[in-house]
């Protein structure tokens, strides 16, 4: 555990492996902390840096008062990327950390060699949809949502299991004003121009029955990116990382051995 202080934010940072290795530095998704990437990691290539961090208003770090921007968030992992001098890295970004993960390429293609953008898109709902979700939490509280969240972001198997119940309480321990500051970031973010100009190896990976980021989704921004691939694993939601850790790592561990030349 590591607290690492930028942008005037404290940050969670937890890091593992080789300091002098290539880093893999992965973004979390809205409502999760960085305990999201635990199943996946012991399936990974060995020889490299994984570096793992909640975002501002997620898990341990802080949530400063007012809202804040997908460029925003994406400054904070330049700043950490510098602090720790991690770049260029690869990274893995799920949900709203594929947005930053996006962000981050356009505007520092110098910190970041390859991009895998899981359960994401260049745009993500719209400003009316978060609009309703966010007075509805407002109205209620967060933990008053858990349950229709919860259905989104895992297919039924999952869903109806008992660990569903784990992360249904890291969602609603999840500050309310970080969660709804990061639901503000994403309804005004539209990368698309941006993401499609983007110049760098890029893998996208979806769940097949995602109801947050659905496949189409997914594959539909893959598809603006020059060269890109995409990947669906079957009968995972929204964190496929969590539903099926060994099918994740089949996908993303070829992709870190290409392009991180261990």
């Amino acid at each position: 555990m590591q607290a690492i202080r930028v942008n005037d934010v404290t940050l969670h940072v937890v890091a593992e492996g080789p300091p002098d290795a290539p880093a893999v530095l992965f973004a979390n998704s809205l409502g999760t902390d960085l305990r999201l990437w635990d199943a996946v990691l012991p399936y990974l290539p060995t020889g490299l840096r994984y570096v793992r961090y909640d975002k501002r208003g997620h898990g341990l770090s802080e949530c400063p008062a007012g809202g804040w921007t997908i460029a925003d968030l994406a400054q904070d992992a330049e700043a950490l990327i510098e602090a720790l001098d991690l770049g260029p890295v690869l990274f893995v970004g799920l949900s709203i950390g594929g947005m930053i993960g996006q962000q981050l390429a356009a505007t520092r293609p110098d910190l970041v060699r390859a991009l895998v953008l899981s359960n994401t898109a260049a745009r993500m709902g719209t400003p009316e949809m978060w609009a309703t979700r966010i007075a509805a939490i407002r109205a209620q509280d967060l933990q008053a949502m858990e349950s229709t969240i919860l259905d989104r972001w895992f297919g039924p198997a999952f869903r109806h299991g008992a660990e569903a119940t784990l992360w249904g309480a890291m969602l609603s321990r999840t500050p309310q004003a970080g969660y709804l500051s990061c639901c503000a970031a994403i309804a005004q973010a539209d990368l698309t121009e941006q993401t499609a100009r983007l110049n760098l190896p890029v893998l996208a990976i979806a769940g097949e029955m995602d109801g947050a980021s659905p496949p189409e989704l997914v594959a539909d921004t893959a598809r603006r990116i020059p060269g890109s691939q995409c990947h669906v694993i079957p009968g995972t939601g929204h964190l496929p990382c969590v539903e099926d850790p060994r099918a994740y790592a089949a996908i993303l561990s070829p992709f870190l051995k290409e392009h991180s030349n261990v």
